[in-house]
């Protein structure tokens, strides 16, 4: 333990400065003797990780005045890796209409051919097929040759993607250049959010992340405007290539600004590389780094422990406790990521144009509705700023899926009079639109960000790269599924696909209240007592258990605050268990709110 701090200090540590360090960290003198972090046998080097280009170089790392602007500079790169993201998701949005664009795909008319219209939702889709390639690929790519060059590899697919959807000239062609740019996207995707929580430090884990989808969303919206613009260019062709082209601008800065930052300190000292680990540390840290080089180690000294579960088949089969542990985990988060698009945003964001034309707009009208909408979309996700560690993630998403239900639902029998000629035609599509900015603003302030922000809080740090790999794969086959066969749905029943909406946010709410704990305000070391002890699917049956097993925080339906998950203030535990024992018809009022706060929805 000497010899760790004083590598971790770079200074001679005497016997005095030893214990005072020991007794500064909170570590008794019994637990520094018991603790052999320091004899770690790290694995060689991966043979193959010299071809792989890029990677991080303590010389060529960007040097800053003090740890804070470091921060910035992290959070704003990955800011961009984001907004790339939301580019590309939403670039399609407007090259579907393009008349040179369906003729040249051979999918020109949409309307009224089945054929064509399941092409046009195959292009979109086959994207997702990508990213969900290039995710798994990059989650193993990360953890074996590092975060850094990982995103590399994701920018040089991305790249080429990039140019063959610019130049494509055919249907194979555009399909082929598509699964190219979602391999390079899901890389890209899967290993940024990791990379970033892993290099700099976040306390309100839940803000930040929103920050970054604020500048997802804005990269949405810049994909849409930009195609707006380019679209009043009389070449048609030049029209829709354009857009397409401009993401190699993103890609450029996201393949060749990675090198300059600072490797994940984690994966450093995986690898054995301790000294440019500690530079790390102190160039995105303020204070001693002492305590957490010696979390770290521990880390990895049970990461190369559980190496033989720590892949794909071992979380999907496992053998043990503990990956059958992994195995739930990796279901809430690909499930989550599913829910997310049942609830109906891609239909939204992706078909907007369809969508208010099919209320009676024109299509000149119908496009500047979609694109201040995405504007919209972009300002509500400053709400989850604010929202999602006050509240928590259970009950952001539980009102958030009922807000969203109550809008689709009257947006859908609205929607059906807006498409009967009459003289309130005008005025039911207006109220169709006023209700679809409603509902994206609804989602963009409570689902955007949670999804993509709970598989970094349950899964456990030897695992991450690989936790978020799954968290793409969701986000693939639920986006993948949405966007073939809205065009359909479009066509097949017009008004009837957001009344389907409003019962696929009913459904996905049982899901979110019994199956996913509260994860606000608790570490990941919280996060795995309650996967180790909990013992069931049920998130109350768990909850259950780990009280009667006497462990303090045993309340998993509800935040956790500072003061304790404890009884309600100003009622004693005994009314509330002479409560539990009365007929719920002579319990008051005030007791089912109490269920509901239990329940971590009030």
């Amino acid at each position: 333990m000497a010899q760790e701090l004083h590598e971790a200090s770079g200074q001679p540590l005497s016997k005095d400065s030893f214990e005072e360090n020991v007794q500064n960290t909170g570590l008794a003198e019994k637990d520094v003797e018991i603790d052999h972090i320091d004899h770690i046998t790290f694995p060689e080097p991966w043979k193959y990780g010299k071809f792989f280009p890029g990677g991080y170089s303590q010389k060529r790392m960007l040097k800053f005045k003090n740890p804070k602007s470091m921060y910035y500079a992290i959070n704003l790169f990955a800011g961009v890796a984001i907004m790339f993201y939301g580019y590309d998701q939403g670039v399609m949005s407007q090259v579907n209409l393009n008349p040179n664009y369906q003729t040249l795909m051979g999918i020109n008319p949409v309307t009224g051919n089945s054929r064509n219209v399941a092409a046009e939702g195959g292009i979109v889709s086959v994207y997702y097929c990508g990213t969900l390639i290039g995710a798994l690929v990059a989650g193993s790519l990360a953890d074996r040759c590092g975060r850094i060059k990982a995103v590399v590899f994701g920018s040089i697919w991305a790249l080429l993607g990039a140019v063959l959807q610019a130049s494509a000239y055919n249907i194979a062609w555009m399909c082929c250049a598509r699964v190219i740019a979602g391999v390079g996207v899901g890389a890209i995707d899967c290993v940024i959010p990791v990379w970033s929580a892993e290099v700099s430090s976040h306390q309100a884990r839940g803000a930040f992340l929103a920050i970054e989808f604020f500048m997802n969303i804005g990269g949405l919206a810049l994909a849409y405007w930009i195609e707006y613009f380019a679209f009043l260019n009389p070449n048609e062709a030049m029209a829709w290539r354009t857009p397409l082209a401009l993401q190699i601008i993103f890609i450029l800065i996201i393949g060749t600004g990675i090198n300059f930052f600072p490797e994940s300190p984690r994966w450093l000292l995986k690898v054995g590389r301790e000294d440019e680990a500690v530079a790390v540390l102190h160039a995105t840290r303020s204070g001693s780094i002492e305590k957490e080089v010696r979390n770290i180690k521990r880390v990895v000294k049970v990461e190369l422990e559980t190496s033989s579960v720590n892949h794909y088949v071992s979380m999907l089969f496992p053998k043990d406790k503990y990956s059958r542990q992994l195995r739930w985990r990796v279901f809430l988060a690909v499930w989550l990521q599913i829910m997310q698009e049942l609830v109906g945003i891609g239909v939204i964001t992706v078909y907007a144009v369809d969508l208010f034309e099919n209320a009676g707009f024109t299509a000149e009208t119908a496009k500047l509705l979609a694109g201040f909408n995405n504007i919209s979309y972009m300002f509500s996700v400053v709400f989850a700023i604010f929202t999602l560690d006050r509240y928590g993630r259970r009950a952001t998403m539980v009102w958030g899926a009922v807000a969203m239900a109550l809008i689709l639902l009257v947006a859908g029998i609205l929607d059906k009079y807006a498409q009967l000629p009459g003289p309130n035609q005008k005025a039911y599509g207006a109220a169709v639109a006023a209700f679809t900015f409603l509902y994206t603003a609804t989602f963009g302030a409570t689902w955007l960000t949670t999804p993509w922000l709970y598989p970094t809080e349950i899964f456990p740090l030897n695992v991450r790269a690989k936790g978020g790999a799954w968290s793409v794969v969701g986000w693939s086959i639920g986006n993948g599924l949405i966007t073939m066969i809205t065009p359909f749905l479009f066509q097949a029943i017009s008004y009837g696909t957001l009344l389907l909406l409003f019962g696929l946010n009913i459904f996905c709410i049982p899901f979110v209240v019994l199956l996913y704990p509260e994860t606000a305000g608790r570490s990941l070391e919280d996060m795995d007592a309650y996967f180790q002890e909990g013992e069931h699917w049920n998130v109350f049956k768990s909850s259950k258990t780990i009280k009667e097993k006497g462990i303090e925080d045993w309340r998993w339906t509800k935040k956790m605050t500072e003061e304790g998950d404890g009884v309600e203030v100003g009622r004693a535990a005994t009314q509330n268990e002479r409560d539990e024992k009365q007929s719920w018809r002579k319990r008051p009022a005030y007791t089912f709110r109490r269920k509901a706060s239990n329940a971590g929805i009030m």
